[in-house]
């Protein structure tokens, strides 16, 4: 996976989750200020059991795992993750706030993830857009194929018998 530079933003995940929290007369407790501190911890794609099993020590759990599912649905509404793909029958997420557009390429093989930037397609998009009239507020882009390393022939050792 490509690393994305974010954005510069106003406000941290947690102070924007506390805000998206407080709209709907909640509030930002321990155990979800810990998962959100965890999923932004580093820019990678995650499911929630991933998460799950980070916030679980052995003999002690900080978090349950349903406050995690809860929090998660809670982050994707207010708009700092969103889902990408769904990876052996798993959702996989994504950070969505403070960093910019870009699309991906999955592999239907292995399901690995590749983060791009292309400003072409956003410039496609537009024009398109514009010719129907139609305000575009943003895209998501997913092509599906297989990796360079998917797509090259297996290595294969010769035995000594093969050589005779």
């Amino acid at each position: 996976m490509d690393e994305l530079t974010p954005n510069n933003v106003a406000a941290s995940p947690v102070e924007r989750f506390r805000e998206f929290l407080a709209t709907r007369s909640m509030r930002l407790t321990q155990e979800r200020e810990t998962i959100i501190s965890e999923i932004f911890a580093a820019h990678e794609h995650f499911d929630v059991d991933e998460i799950v099993a980070r916030l679980t020590r052995p003999g002690e759990k900080r978090v349950s795992r349903a406050t995690v599912y809860r929090t998660v649905k809670s982050l994707e509404e207010a708009g700092l993750i969103r889902k990408v793909a769904r990876s052996n029958d798993r959702d996989v997420y994504e950070h969505d706030y403070g960093y910019p557009q870009h699309d991906h390429l999955i592999c239907s093989k292995c399901e690995k993830l590749i983060e791009f930037q292309n400003e072409a397609i956003s410039e496609i998009l537009e024009k398109v857009a514009m010719e129907l009239g139609f305000r575009l507020s943003g895209h998501r882009l997913e092509g599906h194929g297989i990796c360079d390393a998917c797509a090259r022939p297996p290595s294969r050792r010769h035995r000594k018998l093969d050589m005779i």
